[in-house]
């Protein structure tokens, strides 16, 4: 089969923008970026996959790098790549929604086509959540790093390797002890390795949050295991299962942008960050997301 296929995506796209998003200059491990594309590897059924992806004229160009292209791998990797930049859901009506806000207006040009760059993998969405709970973001991709360059899958490709992030069994396998040598805080090491036990041992998986009724029902089910609060369990959730109602309140950089945009005052006040965001209904996340974007704005002066 065609090792290169298309993915159509709906208008407005931008490539480069969640490119941009990928590419923040820190250490990230989980993908490689050139100045168009990106090279990731994946599984699929047991299977280490790479591929290429760049962006087309109104689709996603995706080149299999290895092993050879089936239909199988095809359907997986487009699967993979809808959830990754949320190419099913249409953005429109939440632009709609900015362009009322005249704070965030601009964001409709500025920031055009920026889809909610997701996590696929719930266990990997909540594991780098807890690896970066009250850290710093360049510490935290370098712990990050160091726990999937020792237990992560790596595929070969031209002599570079790229590696895939360690799956919940291995992790589970894992002393805490081993973790603080590689300078996780006790705590942190065991929230890890007690939430990967909890994949492992089938107790929680995206496929059964997706059986619950509702957010609430969903977020209860992630914070009921160890090391996982509210913010950990709304970050998951949005990244992975594309829930637009969970907001990461506390998030230093949502708290900072808000600031900026003069949306509160007080990094304290629950109630007007409350009342801000009931005005984007069904789109909460998405303001969460293009708030982060605006930080990297140095000429900010709205």
């Amino acid at each position: 089969m065609n090792a290169v296929f298309d993915i159509p995506v709906q208008a407005p796209f931008s490539f480069a923008e969640c490119h941009w998003f990928l590419n923040r200059n820190f250490d990230e491990c989980l993908h490689r970026l050139g100045p168009d594309h990106v090279v990731k590897a994946i599984k699929i059924d047991g299977t280490p996959v790479l591929m290429e992806v760049s962006g087309g004229v109104d689709c996603l160009r995706v080149k299999v790098l290895q092993p050879a292209c089936t239909p199988e791998i095809k359907e997986a990797i487009t699967s993979y790549l809808c959830v990754w930049f949320d190419l099913d859901r249409d953005i429109r009506p939440f632009y709609g929604q900015l362009k009322k806000y005249p704070a965030l207006a601009y964001m409709t040009a500025d920031f055009r086509g920026l889809r909610l760059v997701g996590i696929p993998d719930l266990f990997e969405a909540i594991a780098w959540s807890i690896i970066g709970q009250q850290i710093n973001l360049k510490f935290a991709y370098r712990l990050k790093r160091r726990i999937v360059e020792a237990y992560g899958e790596t595929v070969e490709h031209d002599g570079v390797p790229h590696y895939i992030f360690p799956e919940a069994s291995r992790l589970a396998a894992v002393q805490p002890d081993d973790l603080r040598a590689m300078q996780f805080s006790a705590s942190k090491a065991q929230y890890l390795v007690t939430a990967a036990r909890a994949f492992a041992d089938g107790l929680v998986s995206k496929e059964i949050l997706l059986l619950l009724p509702d957010h609430a029902s969903r977020q209860k089910a992630l914070t009921a295991i160890k090391g996982i609060g509210i913010w950990t369990a709304n970050y998951a959730l949005m990244k992975s299962l594309g829930e637009q109602s969970s907001i990461p309140f506390g998030d230093a950089g949502l708290l900072n942008a808000l600031l900026r945009h003069n949306v509160i005052d007080d990094k304290t006040d629950q109630a007007k960050m409350a009342a801000f965001f009931q005005q984007f209904p069904g789109w909460e996340s998405y303001v969460v997301f293009y708030c982060w974007r605006s930080l990297s704005r140095s000429d900010f002066q709205r």
